[in-house]
Parts: structure tokens; C-alpha cells; sequence
């Protein structure tokens, strides 16, 4: 199959898989519209608000198996460098899904999963720190933000290559640019804590 028809397919499928928002389908399978509790976001931080841990827990690992499979579209069928563009699709596709009208979440589980499969030691150690931040201090922006801000820096050190660390850049400021409205409460010290 020609790269004409490789490429823009595969972008295409990771962002309709990064689409699939397993926080409203998880809230949805309990009778709740996650989009309507807490802070309306259908993400791992605001279900386990709603919902409370096991239902936090599924979503986190739905939202993370996504962007494990996206990036490995990517990379199975083209390159490793193509899973990092496929990763962004999905990331994409989670923040602002097709299926759920194109409001979605800041795809920081998606984003941690790809990561996951395309660097496992980068990827595995950003998600304990993302776990241990939010058990400790209780505040899901923060351990998102920490994680996202070292990601580049973690996967140079592991000597990626210039093209994986340019799209790997792009993957980690779309997702603080999704957490702006994180940032300015936590500026004015009203961010919400995950707890139920």
C-alpha cells in the first residue's frame, strides 16, 4: 500500500480511535452525563471526582490503551516517527471528538499511553510520577502539567530522534495549552482536588 494512502488513513483512524471519550462512556454506563457534573470535563480527574476511583481507574486505562494503539497504527504500519504523528491524531481526536461533539478532554491519559508504547521507560515513568503526584497532592492539573513539561526532556535524554522530539513537542504543548483554564485556578488557588 502506497504511502498516499498509509499515511493520511492512519492519521484518520487515530483520531477517530482518540475520538472514542471512554470517560463519557464509562459516566454513561452508571447514568450519569459527565459533561453536566463536576467541571464538565469528561476526563480521568473529573470522573474520579464524580464517580470515585474505580470508575477513574477504567477510564484512565481506556484513555490509555487508545493512545498506546494509535501510536502503534503509526508505527507498525510506517515508522516510529510516524506513531509520535499518529499519537498527536489521537491526542487530537480525544480533545475534540467526533463522536461526542467535539467536546472532549485535555488528553493527558492518551497522551501518557502513546507515550508508553513508543518510549516504555519514558512512558512508564511519566505515569507512575503522574499517579504519584495526584495520590500525594491531590490535583490532577499539576500532575499533568509536571509530566508534560518533562516529557521532551526524558525522551532526549534517551537520545530520540530530532523528528520524534518535534512531534513529541507538539503532542506535550497541546496538552498544556488544554490546561490553561488549570493554570489560572491554580494561580488563584481555586483548583479543585481529586477527591470524591
Amino acid at each position: 500500500m502506497s504511502s498516499e494512502i498509509v499515511i493520511p488513513l492512519s492519521i484518520l483512524v487515530a483520531y477517530l480511535l482518540g475520538s472514542v471519550s471512554f470517560g463519557i462512556l464509562v459516566a454513561k454506563s452508571q447514568g450519569v452525563d459527565i459533561r453536566s457534573e463536576g467541571s464538565g470535563n469528561p476526563g480521568v480527574s473529573n470522573v474520579l471526582r464524580v464517580l470515585g476511583y474505580r470508575s477513574g481507574a477504567a477510564v484512565l486505562v481506556g484513555d490509555g490503551v487508545k493512545g498506546a494503539a494509535a501510536a502503534w497504527i503509526g508505527a507498525a504500519l510506517w515508522s516510529p516517527e510516524f506513531g509520535y504523528v499518529t499519537l498527536l491524531a489521537a491526542v487530537v481526536g480525544h480533545a475534540f471528538p467526533i463522536w461526542h461533539g467535539l467536546k472532549g478532554g485535555k488528553s493527558v491519559a492518551t497522551a501518557i499511553g502513546g507515550f508508553m508504547y513508543l518510549a516504555p521507560a519514558v512512558g512508564l515513568a511519566l505515569g507512575v510520577l503522574w499517579l504519584g503526584i495526584v495520590v500525594v497532592w491531590k490535583r490532577a492539573s499539576v500532575a499533568s502539567l509536571v509530566v508534560m513539561t518533562l516529557v521532551v526532556p526524558a525522551l532526549w535524554f534517551i537520545d530520540r530522534t530530532n523528528a520524534e522530539l518535534a512531534w513529541a513537542v507538539a503532542i506535550a504543548v497541546f496538552v498544556l495549552v488544554r490546561h490553561a483554564s488549570n493554570i489560572k485556578r491554580l494561580l488563584s488557588s481555586s483548583e479543585q482536588l481529586v477527591t470524591r
